[in-house]
């Protein structure tokens, strides 16, 4: 990396490299050919990993972020590449993961024409990212990366969006690359700890929320240890179940989709809420039901790494501006005065949490609440989950303990097809770890295609195909609303097991519950990765629900 005569494809590569990039995901087009050959340059410091659609490699991208909390990499070609790529984009966004989309461009002599695939990124995207930015001299790529790289990182996390024009990829310059760039995290003040010390000293029923991005381990540990100490039970935000150690004592579940109606009752009793990096989502809030706006009833403690969430649903008794690391070890300093009533809160939060694991036979041939219980058993400590969008996605949410080591992929923006390429993404940054994904037969066919990539860079996560042979969220709505009027959500599916084959994994089509546990160790020891079929009846189209029921509930509302 020197002063010698490089085109803009080469200076790029060299500054993500010294930022600190290793790997890269995305779809091969012409428009950006010199990004490319400088891969080629740097295949032995940089992996580029070919997807089968930029949507699935958007996902990867996503889930590369989220699972290491550098930006992850995806590099697409203009107009249909940029596009399909959009749903990764609009999941990192939702999801708070730092990721960088590098969209190829027309030449800059043809923007503003309507060129071939031409669009205006700004405009396409400007909604659902950080920044989008068109580099239209090479000799300012260092400058925009290093922003662009700083951006995705800090405040909130997110997207940030490179359009690069093929004349500038093109461009010779001896431009020196960027250095690496490093992102603060802001803290709290002596005087606005004493004043969260004061107001939790006169809580009888507090509750942390917790969630978001930039966590780390010194940080996790003291807010455990806190809440531990001072009897504050710990809730997760949606989807982010793998923050706090479900084991913990004080750890009470989760406030996401299809809420326990124990948790909306905890969230609705509690006098004091502390949030912790979380941004007040649809599903946290159930749909915004739970909590009076712009003012709680509870008073509000709300801290966020970005002041631009400070206030923006709810107005805050105490609103903080600092990132959670930096709060959590503040909130090591405080010892609260005992407190019964706390202490009695706090047990029982934990006590009904763990009671929520109990459900009913479910009226399918294999019986997902049995499947969930031999996977506790047979998967190890540090494994890492994945999943897309569907009912299915209840199974790991609600009914599986994630531990100190674990990780949960799940996609807050409800995006179906996400699991497959969030698999294949965490085996290729962990390959020594079991990956396991959960995806509804609706949801695997969305982006099941790239298990082409998972065949080509030998990546082998294991996979569960819930097959119910319904779009199951849609269909329970379906029968909510209209009853016995199905349309649209019936799913003819292909042979799962024989498809897997084709792709090389090791294939299976578990017909009953008893078959499960066997067909798990042998996908555990597949060198090929595997696929399972579960087959689920329809009757069964959630956890705690039924078709037959719904019906009845219409029937006599």
């Amino acid at each position: 990396m020197d002063t010698a005569m490089k085109d803009g494809g080469s200076l790029l590569m060299e500054c993500l490299i010294t930022l600190g990039a290793k790997v890269g995901f995305g779809v091969p087009g012409e428009s950006y050919l010199a990004v490319l050959n400088a891969m080629h340059d740097h295949q032995d410091d940089f992996r580029f990993i070919m997807a089968r659609q930029e949507g699935g490699a958007a996902y990867m991208a996503e889930a590369w972020g989220k699972l290491t909390g550098d930006p992850g990499l995806c590099f697409v070609t203009r107009g249909p590449g940029a596009t399909n790529a959009s749903i990764g984009v609009h999941t990192a966004m939702q999801n708070s993961t730092p990721m960088l989309l590098f969209v190829g461009q027309v030449g800059s002599d043809m923007i503003g024409r309507e060129a071939f695939q031409e669009i205006d990124y700004t405009a396409y995207f400007g909604s659902i990212a950080k920044w989008v930015v068109e580099i239209d001299d090479a000799e300012r790529i260092p400058e925009l990366i290093s922003r662009a790289w700083a951006t995705a990182l800090s405040g909130r996390p997110g997207p940030v969006i490179v359009s690069l024009p093929e004349t500038l990829l093109t461009q010779e310059v001896t431009t020196l690359p960027c250095k690496a760039v490093n992102i603060p995290e802001p803290a709290i003040s002596m005087t606005q700890l004493a004043a969260v010390e004061a107001m939790l000293n006169e809580a009888e029923k507090p509750v942390v929320i917790v969630g978001g991005s930039r966590w780390e381990k010194g940080g996790v540990d003291a807010l455990c240890d806190f809440c531990l100490g001072n009897n504050l039970p710990i809730v997760a935000a949606h989807r982010f179940h793998d923050i706090i150690d479900n084991h913990h004592d004080c750890y009470a579940g989760d406030a996401s989709v299809g809420m326990n109606g124990y948790m909306k009752s905890l969230l609705r009793e509690a006098d004091v809420i502390m949030a912790i990096n979380i941004r007040f989502g649809e599903m946290t809030t159930d749909a915004y039901q739970l909590f009076d706006s712009p003012n709680m009833k509870a008073k509000l403690i709300h801290s966020h790494v970005s002041d631009g969430e400070l206030g923006k649903i709810y107005a805050a008794d105490l609103p903080l501006h600092s990132g959670p690391n930096c709060f959590a070890e503040a909130l090591s300093s405080i010892r609260l005065t005992p407190n019964a009533k706390r202490q009695e809160w706090c047990a029982d939060a934990r006590h009904t949490y763990l009671n929520s694991f109990e459900v009913a036979p479910q009226e399918s041939p294999v019986d997902m609440g049995v499947v969930m219980g031999v996977l506790a058993e047979m998967l190890p400590d540090d494994v890492i989950v994945t999943h897309g969008a569907g009912n299915f996605a209840l199974w790991p949410n609600r009914f599986m303990k994630f531990g100190r080591k674990s990780r949960l992929l799940g996609p807050q923006s409800g995006a179906m097809g996400a699991g497959v390429p969030a698999a294949i993404a965490a085996k290729a940054r962990y390959p020594e770890r079991t990956v396991l994904c959960f995806a509804g037969d609706g949801d695997f066919q969305m982006n099941g295609n790239e298990l082409g990539t998972a065949m080509q860079e030998n990546i082998q996560p294991i996979i569960l195909i819930l097959n119910n042979g319904t779009y199951g969220t849609i269909r329970m709505h379906q029968e909510r609303t209209y009853p016995h009027r199905v349309s649209g959500t019936d799913l003819i599916n292909p042979d799962f097991v024989t498809l897997a084959s084709a792709y090389g994994f090791h294939g299976e089509r578990v017909a009953n519950t008893d078959e499960f546990s066997a067909a798990f160790g042998r996908a555990m020891q597949s060198s090929t990765g595997a696929v399972l079929e579960l087959m689920i009846g329809t009757e069964a189209i959630s956890p705690r629900e039924t078709i037959s029921a719904l019906r009845e509930s219409a029937k006599s509302s």
